[in-house]
């Protein structure tokens, strides 16, 4: 009986190990996969558009010559400042349905890193 419960318990841990290799797989084929995507908004009616990855980092930004006023460079600053923002909103968002669609529909407790 203990050879039996042994021979089982060595089984369960090496599927466990299995499972961890394989979402292993997958955690660094989203990095690259998330990496590659691309989210893009834009504020001030299109004055400012921002593009990033599916990782937050930030790609792009294009400034409308027409929302460049000396007078005003709050104005620009606050439209930077929303758009870079919602773009990375965004990317928070792709990285948390792929997190979903990898864990099976359930939340995970800890962030992974690098991503």
């Amino acid at each position: 009986m203990r050879a039996y419960l042994e021979q089982l318990m060595t089984n369960n841990f090496q599927q466990i190990l299995q499972l961890g290799q394989q979402v292993q797989a997958r955690l660094t084929q989203l990095q690259t996969e998330l990496g590659e995507r691309t989210v893009s908004v834009s504020s001030g009616g299109g004055m400012v558009s921002v593009s990033a990855d599916g990782r937050g980092r930030i790609r792009s930004i294009k400034i409308d010559p027409m929302a460049v006023d000396p007078r005003d460079v709050e104005m620009l600053e606050d439209l930077v400042l929303a758009a870079v923002s919602e773009a990375q909103a965004r990317a928070q968002q792709v990285y948390e349905d792929e997190m979903k669609k990898l864990s099976g529909g359930f939340g995970l407790p800890f962030q992974f890193p690098g991503l």
